[in-house]
């Protein structure tokens, strides 16, 4: 029964504060299974407290939340067993080869033939080449996707990704939007958080821009766009982006609400 629910995530009502701090105000959304989500906003509007709830990392203060039909605060094990997550750092070991990283992971999870296992994720994150090289001598591309395929083993039908390419130069950003695009075919379902508004462009079934503690907008590209009219120069329709509806959305801060998001960045990072 619950292989055939439509929502692989789903959020009600989330709230978080820390302190005098309110984090998250309410939020609300659904992740189609198999589908790429992007979760988008500026450096401490709560992204990455939304991801850590529904990893069972951090409890919510209000409202609830369900990963793969599994409820986050309940039913916490069943979730973790369900889920994996790759945060903004590269947690792989750079002393060992990109081989012996996935087959050490194998192991730890008790998969049958972990030689097989690292082999067809080497293949299918373009990492054959290397897979005898240490760690330490890949780029920031390669590290990054190693590091999604090593959190791949074992199948999980839901992936969180926590700002992937931050850090990444055009290149290694490109190699990882690749990575990305290849989990969701494979029938994934990825739940993305980014500040980028080109990654979410070009990656993203459906945008949700979070903004002070709440969803402001949520829907598909061409949805957000609609947010905007086109405008008309010389007779040809130039349709905004992303940027601009972004822009829109959220308008200007007050200094007040900047000084809440500059504590909101040490908090939540």
């Amino acid at each position: 029964m619950m292989a055939h629910q439509a929502q692989a995530i789903r959020v009600r009502g989330l709230e978080k504060s820390y302190e005098a701090l309110h984090v998250l105000r309410g939020v609300d959304f659904d992740v189609a299974r198999g589908s790429i989500f992007a979760l988008l906003g500026s450096n401490g509007a709560g992204k990455t407290t939304v991801v850590k709830i529904l990893s069972t990392l951090i409890k919510a203060d209000a409202g609830a939340g369900s990963v793969n039909g599994f409820d986050v605060a309940t039913q916490a094990q069943s979730v973790r067993e369900t889920v994996s997550l790759t945060g903004q750092f590269a947690a792989v070991d750079e002393i060992l080869s990109g081989r012996e990283n996935l087959i050490l992971v194998a192991r730890l999870r008790h998969l049958d033939d972990p030689d097989k296992v690292a082999d067809d994720l080497l293949q299918r994150f373009s990492l054959t080449e290397a897979a005898a090289r240490k760690v330490s001598t890949y780029s920031g591309g390669m590290r990054r996707r190693l590091d999604i395929a090593m959190s791949l083993i074992g199948n999980p039908p839901v992936i969180f990704l926590d700002e992937p390419t931050t850090g990444l130069d055009p290149q290694a950003r490109l190699e990882v939007w690749q990575a990305v695009r290849e989990l969701a075919s494979q029938g994934t379902t990825v739940l993305l958080t980014t500040q980028y508004l080109d990654e979410a462009e070009q990656l993203a079934d459906r945008i949700a821009i979070l903004h002070k503690g709440r969803i402001i907008v949520n829907g598909t590209l061409a949805e957000l766009k609609q947010l905007l009219p086109a405008t008309t120069i010389e007779y040809v329709e130039k349709q905004p982006t992303l940027e601009e509806v972004f822009l829109a959305v959220i308008g200007n801060d007050d200094a007040a609400g900047n000084d809440n998001a500059a504590a909101n960045s040490r908090r939540d990072n």
